[in-house]
């Protein structure tokens, strides 16, 4: 099952101090906006999310339909073909994507341990 692109997305307490931290580690401002407490950072292929007061746990991410570069992937599935795979392998959600709809959404789930895993679509 293609999940697209995927990045882990911190819960962070302050976004400027953790973006200088991770600036440190090479990696570079994104995609994202500083004025929303958001900001998605880029090192390579490795992404990571930075959100302040959005997320309450460091979740996991994919991005269905986008590569690492963020770019569209027009062979991979819809978020909802994929909630309908994981629905028929009893997977338990979180929150679902409404799968009358079409276009961005977005369902959650979590693993065996509580980490949540949230699958994004942005177009």
């Amino acid at each position: 099952m293609k999940l697209g692109a995927f990045s882990i997305s911190l819960a962070v307490k302050d976004l400027t101090l953790s973006k200088e931290f991770y600036e440190k580690l090479g990696f570079k401002e994104f995609a994202g906006d500083a004025s929303q407490h958001w900001l998605i950072l880029k090192n390579g292929d490795h992404l990571i999310g930075l959100f302040q007061d959005i997320i309450e746990k460091n979740t996991l991410t994919f991005n269905p339909r986008w590569n690492q570069d963020a770019a569209l992937v027009e062979d991979a599935p819809d978020v909802r073909e994929i909630q309908a795979r994981l629905k028929e392998q009893g997977v338990e959600f979180v929150a679902v994507a409404d799968e009358s709809t079409s276009g961005p959404a977005n369902f959650i789930v979590m693993d065996p341990d509580g980490n949540p895993i949230l699958v994004d679509q942005h177009v």
